[in-house]
């Protein structure tokens, strides 16, 4: 099962270099962090930028929720578990699928290119093609698109990368 941790912004990767050291491996098989592929522009040139996918947000892969729930105890910095309370709920299947279309392995989100016909986004290629139903809003000039997808229950926008090269 997927779980979700809510950490403080910032705090992502230190968090989750935390898991991999303080939980046993019957707690958790995998610890990580989505991440998207977004362009910036500096120096005159457009350069490729990592960025987190869920800012605030680590994941974590577990078939021992008790367990988990137990032994995350010992994490400094947790904000809280998404989804409840006193007690670990794990991401719907549909929330594991969306994850699962970026690449169960590297968990990064490529960019997509696009075009805009008659006010309707089109995706040309990349990992948003088949979503656009899913697309909020784009800023054609930084390159960016938010997608308004659900997670432990709630739903949340989120950044990826997107570039539009034809507009009709």
């Amino acid at each position: 099962m997927w779980y979700v941790v809510q950490v403080r912004t910032g705090m992502e990767e230190e968090i989750r270099i935390q898991c991999e050291k303080v939980l046993s491996r019957e707690a958790f098989e995998r610890c990580f962090l989505p991440y998207y592929i977004g362009m910036k522009k500096y120096g005159g040139e457009w350069h490729e930028e990592k960025k987190l996918l869920f800012p605030g947000y680590v994941f974590v892969i577990s078939e021992n929720a008790e367990r988990l729930f137990l032994e995350l105890k010992k994490v400094l910095g947790l904000t809280k578990l998404l989804g409840g309370g006193q007690e670990i709920v794990a991401l719907h299947q549909e929330e594991i699928a969306f994850l699962r279309l970026f690449g169960e392995e590297k968990m990064i989100v490529e960019m997509s290119v696009g075009e805009i016909e008659n006010g309707k986004i089109r995706v040309i290629e990349g990992p948003l093609k088949g979503l656009e139903h899913q697309i909020r809003k784009i800023d054609r000039h930084k390159r960016k698109a938010w997608i308004e997808v659900e997670l432990g229950g709630k739903r949340q926008e989120t950044q990826v990368g997107l570039e539009i090269v034809r507009k009709s």
